[in-house]
């Protein structure tokens, strides 16, 4: 009897590194349902169906209470259950914490942080009463380690690695695995719209001196969603930077 398919839910995932994972969950044997914030365009589904993808798009905010309870709610009426969810939506207002605006920070850890928490309660009142689940948190090295220029987008990825923790430790309770990814520089938009005089500077401060692939952290929410022995923790992949 084939092995019924398990179903996952990654935020944010209209590119980069949340499309990447969600590519990586299908290829994984996973029905892959997709948040964005604003729909998908043409081009873009265009680019999936040529590449044989077919997912399911709920377009929402992650940070609306009531817009991340209905997409975990719709995730599981088609489904009857979710077995894994990827917090990946994120935003960045970067200035100096001196020039950051009131609005700026908090929109920021709105998106950020409250997201996660506003998603992650949901899911978990489903994944608690089957006893089982996976949650994977998108946090990153200025939340560990701090970044000139970040100090909304740092205490808000801080907070996402405080909230994994916690969660985890609940989570377990109901065999619920609750980790954390913190990537370096990976290659996405905002790093391809920095010159290449400045993307060699960058990369010339990583030990393995070069930028990571999107799919390199898709591979590693993989790997936390298959590991049933790994929970709280906070897998960090950046070439070595903060070593």
């Amino acid at each position: 009897m084939a092995e019924e398919a398990k179903i996952a839910l990654v935020t944010g995932a209209a590119k980069g590194i949340g499309l990447a994972t969600a590519k990586k969950l299908s290829d994984e044997g996973y029905q892959v349902t997709i948040n964005v914030h604003s729909d998908l365009s043409d081009d873009q589904k265009t680019a999936l169906e040529k590449e044989g993808y077919s997912f399911d798009v709920l377009k929402g905010d992650v940070a609306s209470d009531d817009d991340a309870k209905q997409m975990i709610d719709s995730v599981v009426e088609k489904h009857g259950q979710i077995d894994l969810l990827v917090n990946n939506a994120g935003i960045t207002r970067d200035k100096l914490l001196t020039r950051i605006k009131e609005e700026d920070f908090k929109a920021v850890l709105d998106t950020n942080l409250v997201g996660t928490f506003n998603m992650t309660k949901y899911a978990m009142k489903y994944m608690q009463k089957k006893r089982t689940g996976s949650i994977v948190n998108l946090a990153s090295i200025s939340g560990t380690h701090g970044n000139i220029g970040q100090a909304n987008y740092s205490a808000s990825k801080a907070g996402v690695v405080g909230l994994t923790k916690t969660a985890a430790r609940e989570g377990a309770l109901r065999n619920i695995r609750v980790n954390a990814i913190a990537p370096g520089m990976v290659r996405t938009d905002m790093v391809d719209a920095m010159s290449e005089k400045r993307q060699q500077e960058f990369a010339d401060t990583i030990p393995l001196k070069r930028f990571g692939d999107v799919a390199e952290i898709a591979e590693t929410v993989a790997f936390l969603a298959k590991n049933e022995y790994i929970t709280g923790q906070v897998i960090t992949v950046d070439g070595g930077l903060t070593i």
